[in-house]
């Protein structure tokens, strides 16, 4: 199995590692080990971090497209205005 792993820098994973040993304590009242805590935040990003990637792309492209659509518009400029139109 072709496992994709993210490479976080090692202040983000932790504080992921805090968090998640929080959230698990807190909400499901389960002491968690830092060690199960990598590796259940190893599992998420490898599991749910390519969906979650691909939504972001879509929607920045999607904001992209939508301001291209728009460049006509917003940067139209008159052309040959030196000379005064006549009445």
């Amino acid at each position: 199995m072709n496992k994709t792993q993210l490479a976080f820098p090692e202040e983000f994973r932790t504080r992921a590692i805090a968090s998640l040993k929080r959230y698990v304590d807190d909400e499901l009242e389960v002491k968690m080990s830092d060690l199960k805590a990598g590796l259940l935040l190893d599992y998420l990003t490898t599991e749910l971090g390519p969906t979650i990637y691909n939504m972001a792309i879509a929607d920045a492209r999607g904001f992209f497209e939508e301001r291209a659509a728009d460049l006509d518009a917003a940067c139209h400029r008159a052309e040959f205005t030196y000379w005064p139109r006549s009445r």
